[in-house]
């Protein structure tokens, strides 16, 4: 797979661009011993890596977060699900792709699961308009909701969202309103509830399917009330001192579990979770089965309790 570097990965893809010459080379002339040198080469890469990433910035880390490579929720349903019955349509006005959401095993326990779908190509994004949800996405989000409480399903939710649809249509047919009952079905729900944050939370779009029992991100997501560049634009009038504001937002998950906004932070490979999906999808898979054991002798009135706890608590002990 070809890599989209960032901007500060050019040291990386420097040297990975002489990995593929000197593989090209051997290749066309098999007399040609380049072993040597990929491996020495290999070693400086991983060391490059470390380095850059054991020190991004808030906005490094946002641009990570945005990486059109990053996996998203049919990466992680497809690995972590089994049975996965789509449901579609808010039995009001339309279906809305940004929000995928149905019913599917767990390693074998029936759950329901609700996420932000951005796509993977053209097509996709437009489809899935680019993963900022339209009301009636969020509709679907509580119909699926309101079966889970029914039946006593465990919900797991993936955020991956830069805002919910701002566009005049999606006011008319009452955004705020279906952000409001989204978060409140979250907060009623007498079923588990697990939230984690794969890749941009934004705003109400997020908080609608993440007010959880248990809420974790991604070491590289980001979570925060507004991009970067929407409060560079309001603060300063000036949407290129996007990374300033990503600085003084505190949108990183080091901040906010400093917080106590998250619970946890599921570390991502070296480089990103782009460049090695399979192992944070696992990691996620591991932190999801560790809160439902935690959480499986509680009853429904306690984990709505707890949850409600958990959300009125934060910032009162800054």
């Amino acid at each position: 797979m070809m890599i989209n570097y960032l901007d500060f990965e050019k040291p990386i893809s420097d040297l990975e661009g002489k990995i593929h010459e000197l593989k090209k080379l051997k290749s066309e002339d098999e007399s040609i011993d380049t072993s040597e040198e990929i491996g020495r080469l290999e070693v400086r890469v991983r060391e490059a890596m470390e380095e850059i990433y054991s020190k991004l910035n808030a906005w490094q880390k946002t641009q990570v977060a945005r990486h059109p490579q990053r996996p998203h929720f049919v990466d992680y349903a497809s690995r972590l699900f089994t049975d996965f019955t789509p449901l579609a349509g808010d039995r009001k006005f339309a279906e809305d792709a940004a929000i995928q959401a149905g019913l599917a095993r767990f390693r074998g326990i029936p759950v329901a699961i609700i996420g932000q779908e951005k796509g993977s190509d053209t097509k996709s994004r437009l489809k899935h308009n680019f993963g900022s949800p339209r009301p009636e996405g969020y509709r679907k989000a509580i119909r699926v909701m309101e079966m889970a409480d029914r039946f006593g399903l465990p919900v797991i939710s993936l955020v991956d969202t830069a805002g919910a649809y701002p566009g005049v249509g999606a006011e008319e047919r009452g955004q705020a309103e279906a952000i409001a009952r989204s978060t409140e079905m979250c907060l009623n729900l007498k079923a588990p509830l697990i939230s984690v944050v794969i890749g941009e939370g934004g705003s109400g779009g997020a908080i609608a399917i993440a007010t959880g029992n248990r809420v974790y991100m991604l070491q590289h997501a980001i979570y925060s009330v507004i991009s970067p560049e929407g409060a560079a634009s309001i603060l300063w009038r000036d949407s290129t001192r996007a990374k300033e504001a990503a600085t003084n937002m505190k949108i990183t998950a080091e901040d906010l579990k400093g917080f106590g906004i998250i619970d946890d932070i599921i570390p991502e490979p070296v480089g990103g979770a782009h460049r090695n999906p399979e192992t944070v999808i696992d990691r996620t898979g591991e932190t999801i089965a560790a809160a439902l054991k935690d959480m499986s002798g509680q009853s429904g009135a306690e984990l709505r309790t707890a949850r409600r706890q958990k959300f009125l608590d934060i910032g009162r002990n800054l």
